[in-house]
């Protein structure tokens, strides 16, 4: 009698069209496993990945605003967990492999750094050989996780994980489906965290924006999303040239408006100081590296250690760290 997986992985040939991966036809693992009696290869990655330390950082990850006052801010991880159910719902709708989608969406984001794309930007300026978030995400399932083990996930999800940014002629429809869902989240999720912060007010909101996607959130997300799923045919996954468009006009809004805002980003310029300074004090002092990445400095050189650790930061961690460096600790005479 087939065990649970068995009995999945012969749904998903049922459930899954011809242009989605089988999990019974992945490509493996750069280490070689047992299959698991209950879980499909796919499952066994979100599963891998949610119960992840860098995973459970991200929640501390800034997503555009810096240190906001409120609660109802998106974070990495909100963000992570708003792509990866837009996804799940095109991989449904296309019968594509659910699960894979899932599990590049809750991966695509791990190796982001503090203060969201300008910690980002402030790594890049530092190594010498740049960074990127999305091979820093590679990275960490790779080689970070589990105490430089990594997590050993299948090629799809490691694949989707590393393109889901700038894209691959190989690209499974499941990265495809990732890569579009997370610019279909960040756009609307970003434009109603700035009318939350004051920054704008829906009447900002070009009126060819409104026409097209709608007014409301949910009715932008919804319009997008229904577009994807309508004009995703002969195994490739596209929106019209209308919502396209409109979506492309809606971006170059935000990047007018929000992302360029000196009101929005007035305090960023000292994330390079902050992120800056740590990075020269571990350069200059490696032995205070942790256990981890110290080994990782005698095999691959100091700077690309220092880039691990640093990268990994939360944003609060980020500002003790460099409190607790350079800031002299407040002491009284007895």
């Amino acid at each position: 009698m087939p065990n649970p997986r068995e009995r999945r992985e012969q749904l998903e040939h049922l459930m899954v069209s011809e242009h989605g991966v089988l999990a019974d036809n992945s490509r493996g693992r750069a280490i070689q496993e047992a299959p698991d009696e209950v879980r499909t290869c796919f499952q066994r990655d979100i599963d891998r990945i949610t119960h992840s330390k860098s995973f459970r950082r991200l929640k501390h990850k800034t997503q555009v605003f810096l240190q906001p006052e409120g609660d109802h801010y998106r974070t990495r991880l909100t963000h992570t967990l708003e792509v990866t159910r837009i996804a799940r719902t095109i991989s449904r709708a296309l019968m594509l492999n659910e699960d894979l989608t899932e599990a590049i969406g809750l991966g695509h984001d791990l190796g982001h750094t503090p203060f969201g794309h300008a910690g980002e930007r402030a790594l890049n300026d530092i190594c010498s050989v740049g960074f990127r978030h999305y091979e820093q995400s590679l990275r960490v399932v790779d080689r970070l996780e589990k105490s430089g083990k990594g997590l050993n996930l299948c090629v799809e999800t490691r694949m989707g994980i590393l393109n889901h940014t700038v894209g691959a002629a190989d690209d499974t429809l499941e990265a495809t489906v990732v890569r579009l869902s997370d610019r279909v989240a960040y756009i609307n999720h970003d434009v109603d965290d700035a009318i939350r912060a004051g920054i704008l007010t829906a009447g900002d909101i070009p009126e060819d924006v409104c026409v097209k996607l709608g007014e409301r959130h949910s009715t932008r997300i919804d319009s997008i999303i229904r577009d994807i799923i309508e004009n995703s045919t002969e195994g490739g996954i596209r929106m019209s040239a209308e919502m396209a468009e409109a979506v492309g006009l809606f971006h170059d809004f935000l990047f007018e408006r929000v992302y360029r805002n000196p009101k929005a980003k007035g305090e960023e310029a000292k994330v390079s100081n902050i992120l800056g300074s740590i990075w020269e004090y571990y350069i200059k002092n490696p032995v205070k590296l942790p256990d981890d990445y110290r080994r990782i400095a005698d095999e691959e050189g100091i700077e690309r250690a220092v880039c691990d650790y640093v990268s990994g930061m939360t944003d609060d961690y980020a500002v003790y760290q460099f409190s607790n460096i350079f800031i002299p600790a407040a002491w009284q005479v007895k």
